[in-house]
């Protein structure tokens, strides 16, 4: 179990559920992302996550670009 507060570094896929996005992680699982931007252009495309853990699966993105 990760624990609150860890720096998260990870690949996945960009998906959006109604109004929330998350990442399909390459190791499996996902991730709700809380993002100051909407990066719609990259939404079912692979991405690199940098973020903080700040609930169980939910991460506040430092950043997301095309990985």
């Amino acid at each position: 179990m990760t624990v609150i507060g860890t720096r998260v570094d990870e690949t996945g896929t960009l998906i959006r559920d109604g109004g929330a996005f998350f990442l399909r992680r390459d190791a499996g699982g996902r991730y709700q992302l809380e993002l100051q931007r909407t990066p719609v252009d990259l939404v079912e495309k692979r991405v690199r996550l940098i973020g903080v853990l700040v609930a169980p699966d939910l991460v506040s993105a430092d950043g997301v670009a095309a990985a």
